[in-house]
């Protein structure tokens, strides 16, 4: 078994983050020629990609890929809009590394599945209040803190915010705390996390021109995220230089893995800049046609659907392909076409 690709979180701060120390044996042999070398770092998305389109429940096959990819020296690192709170409970009992990295609130937090600290940044307070008037006409508007308990979520209209996702309301109830008007729980020094507007597809793309279009657009980050089985949008506002891809290129930096060599994994429009910079960018075949078609243009591989084990089917070829390059055994893997065609419908949250 091949020494598994560690790192160790050094014990305080520097320059504000906790500072990400690398010790690691490669366990796979060097690029060379065009061909891509063996995946040493993958992120992946959680809704619409690790998670079936129905239910919260890591598929077993998923499960076992996600450890057997450690074991054979990968970094699996989970990158999703979700906050650590919403994520970390999906992954217990699956066997994973307590220094799996999971990149939260699109990019906003970094912290392992062991709770230790790596990187966070914060939208500005006055940023956030200067958004959530130019919004609130458009829909429900959510800001994330970084503290545990009630008041880690901050609402105005729970009754409107419910109305537009119930499912996230339930499931989060107890961390919410309802402020009106919003602007109160966001004074100068009480940044948060990031932002979220939600409403129907039409309402948050013309969010999205809004934020644009106003003095906030390079104070922040827009990034929308969209469910068309749903007619269900949501406008994540981040602080400014933050997104998945962003926090990806940090984390691989810190680990010593060169773009070539980190695979991505994702299905929607806050996977995108996650997918541009990663070497080896897979769409899922569940993701929007448009978001295929942008892949096609863009050379990133597709893999079958959420719902058909697409990230399993992925990782499995990975994983032999990084023990083939260090002479170790292939482990038995269905095979991954990315050229394999599948329906045009995009799956829901």
């Amino acid at each position: 078994m091949p020494r598994p690709f560690a790192f160790f979180l050094a014990k305080g701060w520097d320059t504000g983050n906790s500072a990400l120390r690398v010790a690691c044996t490669p366990a796979v042999a060097p690029y060379t020629g065009g061909m891509h070398p063996p995946v040493r770092l993958v992120a992946i998305d959680m809704d619409g990609t690790l998670l079936p389109t129905v239910g919260r429940e890591i598929s077993p096959r998923a499960a076992r890929a996600l450890k057997a990819a450690q074991e054979a020296g990968i970094v699996v690192a989970i990158a999703t809009g979700r906050r650590v709170a919403y994520t970390a409970p999906l992954l217990e009992g699956l066997g994973l590394r307590a220094d799996t990295p999971l990149i939260a609130s699109n990019g906003a937090v970094i912290r392992t599945l062991g709770s230790e600290p790596v990187d966070r940044s914060h939208l500005e307070a006055r940023v956030a209040r200067g958004l959530c008037g130019l919004l609130r006409p458009f829909g429900a508007l959510v800001f994330t803190f970084d503290r545990p308990g009630r008041g880690e979520l901050v609402v105005e209209d729970l009754e409107q915010a419910h109305g537009k996702i119930a499912l996230w309301v339930e499931a989060n109830r107890n961390a919410i705390e309802v402020v009106k008007p919003l602007e109160r729980a966001l004074a100068d020094g009480d940044d948060p996390i990031q932002g979220m507007a939600a409403g129907n597809l039409r309402r948050m793309r013309e969010a999205e021109q809004a934020v644009k279009a106003s003095q906030w657009m390079g104070l922040c980050e827009c990034v929308r995220t969209e469910y068309p089985g749903r007619d269900l949008s949501i406008l994540d506002l981040l602080p400014m230089g933050v997104s998945k891809g962003k926090a990806l290129e940090r984390l691989a930096a810190r680990l010593g893995v060169d773009p070539k060599a980190t695979m991505a994994i994702g299905d929607n429009w806050n996977d995108v800049e996650m997918l541009e910079w990663a070497g080896q960018g897979v769409i899922m075949g569940n993701a929007a046609a448009e978001l295929r078609a942008m892949a096609k243009m863009r050379g990133w591989k597709q893999a079958p659907p959420n719902d058909e084990d697409g990230v399993a089917v992925v990782l499995e070829a990975a994983i032999a392909k990084a023990l083939t390059a260090i002479g170790g055994p292939e482990p038995v893997a269905r095979s991954f076409n990315p050229d394999t065609k599948y329906p045009e419908e995009s799956s829901g949250l």
